[in-house]
C-alpha cells in the first residue's frame, strides 16, 4: 500500500508562481511513473497536467507546456511540479498520482487546491 500526501497549493494571481509537492510513504513498493492530474470546478474528469517515469521521461498537457515543469527524486519517493506563469484556466484540484512497478496499481492522494484569480 502505498500513500501520497500532497503539499503546496493555495490562492496566486494571474501571472504568478506555485509549487506543489508529493511524498509518496509505505512499505515494500517502487515507484513506475509519478505525476500530477487535475480537475475543474465542475469538471466531471480529471486530467493529465504532467507525468514523470523514473527514468526521468516527462510528458505534459499541451496547456502547461513551457509554463509548468515535474521533477522527481527517486531516492526520496517526492514529485514536485514547479507552476509558472499561472492562468486563472489553471484553477482547479490537483492530485498526485503514482503507479507502482511490480502490479502497476494506482493510487492518488488526496488533492490540493490551486486557485488563480486577482
Amino acid at each position: 500500500q502505498v500513500q501520497l500526501v500532497e503539499s503546496g497549493g493555495g490562492l496566486v494571481q494571474p501571472g504568478g508562481s506555485l509549487g506543489l509537492s508529493c511524498a509518496a510513504s509505505g512499505s515494500g513498493f517502487s515507484i513506475d511513473v509519478m505525476g500530477w492530474y487535475r480537475q475543474a470546478p465542475g469538471g466531471r474528469l480529471r486530467e493529465m497536467v504532467a507525468l514523470i517515469s523514473s527514468g526521468g521521461r516527462t510528458n505534459y498537457a499541451d496547456s502547461v507546456k513551457g509554463r509548468f515543469t515535474i521533477s522527481r527524486d527517486n531516492a526520496k519517493n517526492t514529485v514536485n511540479l514547479q507552476m509558472n506563469s499561472l492562468k486563472p484556466e489553471d484553477t482547479a484540484v490537483y492530485y498526485c498520482k503514482a503507479v507502482t512497478r511490480a502490479d502497476l496499481n494506482t493510487y492518488w492522494g488526496q488533492g490540493t487546491q490551486v486557485t488563480v484569480s486577482s
